[in-house]
C-alpha cells in the first residue's frame, strides 16, 4: 500500500479530533469526582485530573502501539525521523511526558514559585487559597519551592520574580512560533512531537488530496509568524517603556517629600495606598480610576496586568502618574 507523508490538512484535524475525545474524557473524569468529592474536591485536583485524563488517553493509545481515535479518523499513522519504523517505546513515551507532564509541571512551579515570591508583599493574598495551583501547602512540589526561594536573598527574590514574568510570555509565544513553522513545512503540529522527532504517513484514500492546499498553509503560516514579530515588538517596546518609568519614580523618589502637603490631605484614609498601607507617593492612577504609589502599582504590574481592586485588565503603559496631584 502506498504512503505519503500526511498533510497539514489532516494533522490539524486529528490534532482536533484527539483534543475533542481528551476533553470529553477529562468532563467524564470531573463529573465523577464531583458527584463523589463534591465541588471543593474538584476545584482543588481539577488540574491534576486532567493531566491523569490526558495521560490515560495517551497510554491507552500511543504508548500501547495503537493509533489514536484523531490518527484513525484521518487514517495516518506515526514514523520515526526514518520514516520507514513506528516510534520505539521510548520515544512515544517521551512524547507523551513532554506532551503532557511537562506543561503541567512547568504552569504548577511558575504557580508556586511566583506566589511564594509574592507572600511577603501581600500577605492576605498569600494566606487565601487558590483553587487554581490545584495541590495543597502539604505538596511536595510546593514545600521543596518554599525551600528554595527562602534561602534566596532579596534581590535575587526580585530576580527570580521577574523570569518568572518573562517565562510566562515567552512559553505561548514559543507555542505561537511553532504553528507558524508547522503552517511553513506542514510537518509537526505539536512541539512535542517536533522534538521526539514523531511524523506522520498516510496509508490509503486519495493520495495528494492535501498537496493543493499546502500553499494556503505557507501563506497563513508567514501571515502568523509577521503577526507574532509585530507582537514580541510590541511587548519589547512595553517593557523598555515600563524601564523607562521605572527609572522616572526611582528620580522622583530620591526627591524630598512635600510635608506640608501631606499635612494638608490629613490622616484620611483615601490618602493611602492601598497596596503598601502607607502614605501614597507620587500618586498614579489606573485607566479604572484606582489611585497607587507610582512604585507599588509598578511593582504590581511585573506579574499582573490588572486593577489590584477591581480585577480590570490594563497595560501598564495606560497608567497615568499626577505629577500635581492634591487631594
Amino acid at each position: 500500500m502506498a504512503a505519503e507523508p500526511a498533510g497539514p490538512a489532516r494533522l490539524v484535524r486529528c490534532g482536533q479530533k484527539d483534543d475533542l475525545y481528551r476533553s470529553e474524557l477529562r468532563s467524564a473524569a470531573g463529573s465523577a469526582l464531583h458527584g463523589i468529592a463534591g465541588a471543593r474536591r474538584w476545584l482543588e485536583w481539577r488540574r491534576e485530573l486532567e493531566l491523569l485524563s490526558d495521560v490515560a488517553y495517551f497510554v491507552l493509545t500511543t504508548l500501547s502501539g495503537f493509533q489514536t481515535l484523531g490518527e484513525e479518523y484521518v487514517n495516518i499513522v506515526q514514523v520515526d525521523s526514518s520514516k520507514k519504523r513506528v516510534p520505539s517505546f521510548l520515544r512515544r513515551a517521551a512524547f507523551i511526558s513532554l506532551h503532557t507532564v511537562l506543561p503541567y509541571c512547568l504552569e504548577k512551579g511558575l504557580l508556586h514559585v511566583e506566589r511564594e515570591l509574592q507572600a511577603e508583599a501581600d500577605e492576605s493574598r498569600s494566606s487565601q487559597s487558590n483553587p487554581a495551583l490545584g495541590l495543597s501547602s502539604r505538596s511536595f512540589i510546593r514545600n521543596w519551592i518554599q525551600r528554595q526561594v527562602g534561602q534566596l536573598r532579596e534581590q535575587q527574590k526580585k530576580r527570580v520574580l521577574e523570569t518568572v514574568g518573562v517565562l510566562k510570555k515567552f512559553i505561548p509565544l514559543l507555542h505561537r512560533l511553532h504553528l507558524a513553522l508547522f503552517y511553513m513545512n506542514s510537518t509537526f503540529y505539536h512541539l512535542s512531537k517536533r522534538i521526539t522527532g514523531i511524523s506522520y504517513l498516510h496509508f490509503g484514500g486519495v493520495q495528494g488530496e492535501d498537496q493543493s492546499i499546502r500553499s494556503s498553509y505557507k501563506f497563513l503560516g508567514i501571515i502568523s509568524l509577521c503577526h507574532l514579530l509585530l507582537t514580541i515588538g510590541v511587548q519589547l517596546y512595553s517593557l523598555k517603556q515600563q524601564q523607562r518609568a521605572s527609572q522616572e519614580w526611582k528620580l522622583h523618589h530620591s526627591l524630598p517629600h512635600d510635608k506640608s502637603r501631606a499635612q494638608e490631605k490629613g490622616p484620611g484614609r483615601a490618602s493611602r495606598c492601598t497596596l503598601c498601607l502607607g502614605e501614597r507617593r507620587h500618586t498614579t492612577a489606573t485607566p479604572c480610576g484606582h489611585l497607587f504609589c507610582w512604585h507599588c502599582i509598578m511593582e504590581w504590574c511585573n506579574t499582573r496586568t490588572e486593577c489590584p481592586l477591581c480585577r480590570e485588565k490594563f497595560h501598564p503603559q495606560k497608567l497615568i502618574y499626577l505629577r500635581h496631584y492634591q487631594l
